[in-house]
């Protein structure tokens, strides 16, 4: 690249030499066209113009010339003696007049042109066309248009200072790339540190939470793996991995953990980082599948501690759970054979007793069903209000 914009400066440098030695004018090119034209053909145009200005106006003006301006004149004259007797003639006299006026201009034209041509006749013709071809080979070589040749010329000085500049230029934005690429890895490589850090304490963390969710002897492990090239988020590929039971190898979270246990592992994260690192609103689909009493309960809290910093949406089929719920809906599908509809209900007071008295144990009646699911009500608010 160097070595181009060396080769651009070097051409750039002759072109101006090449330009500034003819010094063009804008439009010369033409000019000299119509010139070249004027020459090659004066002695045509020179008698063409002599006959025109003698049939116009002759040098003699006798009152038989019988040159144009003369002849109207006469006229004029003679119309005048008599518009005065018919009103309708006045248009007619001011014609004549209106010709006489157009006569002597172009009189006075011709005459103009004569003189213009004796002027250009002390001009060289040779010396015309050479001035025309050397500012054609501009254009072909530099152009296509003589204003693409003045306007190369004109603004080359910022171009070959640029140009001339580059070296210095490049070693400059050199100096700073390595200092900014330094910068960057020296950053990266604190943030990464920091990183090794915290997956620790965060491995640490969820795993512990991960006990009291009915995952009593699964743990989190968290890797950070410190890369060879910067990316936009650092130099570290972060995972989490997931050990059933001990002595298991960690695996990926899709491949470890199945649907339950990894909506398990969310909310273990999730209560972990939501002092730090609030979300607005979470979705839990039976986060509390396969598990139920004690650990059913511990889930439950679990969602209450995290919903006093966020709106927390869960679908649950255990009374333990769904007591912990600021708002219980009931969803319903119902169908008439042709057409399955839903339909969601906010359940209170008593019908938040049965509904939970049902889930508890399937009688929504039964006097012990509705006595301990007023104790969980209970019990849960109680545990919410701390």
């Amino acid at each position: 690249q160097t070595e181009a914009r060396s080769r651009e400066a070097t051409d750039l440098r002759a072109a101006v030499e090449d330009i500034e030695a003819v010094s063009p004018i804008a439009g010369e090119d033409v000019t000299l066209s119509e010139t070249i034209s004027r020459l090659t053909n004066s002695e045509e145009l020179r008698q063409a113009a002599l006959m025109a200005s003698q049939a116009l106006s002759a040098d003699d003006s006798g009152y038989d010339t019988k040159d144009a301006l003369s002849l109207v004149d006469q006229a004029l004259k003679s119309w005048e003696r008599v518009v005065g007797f018919d009103p309708g003639a006045e248009s007619l006299r001011s014609a004549l007049a209106e010709a006489s006026y157009q006569l002597s201009e172009a009189s006075l034209g011709i005459s103009s042109y004569l003189s213009s041509l004796e002027g250009e006749g002390e001009m060289s013709l040779e010396h015309t066309h050479e001035r025309l071809a050397a500012i054609t080979a501009l254009t072909r070589r530099y152009g296509p248009t003589l204003e693409d040749v003045i306007s190369l010329c004109e603004g080359s000085s910022a171009r070959l200072l640029e140009l001339d500049t580059d070296t210095e230029r490049l070693d400059t934005l050199d100096a700073e790339l390595t200092h900014a690429r330094d910068e960057a890895w020296e950053a990266a490589s604190l943030v990464s540190s920091r990183r090794e850090s915290a997956a620790t304490t965060l491995a640490e963390a969820v795993t512990k939470e991960l006990a009291a969710l009915a995952m009593p002897n699964a743990s989190l492990h968290v890797t950070v793996t410190r890369e060879e090239t910067l990316s936009a988020h650092g130099a570290n590929q972060v995972s989490l991995l997931l050990a059933a039971h001990p002595g298991a190898e960690p695996l990926p979270l899709g491949k470890g953990a199945s649907g339950g246990e990894l909506s398990r592992v969310m909310l273990a994260l999730e209560v972990v980082i939501a002092a730090t690192d609030p979300v607005p609103t979470f979705v839990f689909d039976e986060v509390d599948a396969g598990v139920g009493g004690a650990s059913a309960l511990e889930i439950g809290r679990r969602l209450d501690a995290l919903a006093q910093t966020s709106q927390v949406i869960v679908v649950t089929h255990l009374a333990q759970v769904a007591a912990f719920a600021n708002n219980h809906l009931h969803v319903v599908k119902d169908t008439d054979g042709q057409v399955t509809t839903s339909s969601v209900t906010r359940l209170e007071g008593e019908e938040r007793v049965r509904e939970l008295a049902r889930m508890l144990g399937g009688m929504e009646d039964s006097h012990s069903a509705l006595t301990h699911a007023k104790e969980l009500l209970e019990q849960t608010h109680s545990v919410s209000r701390r």
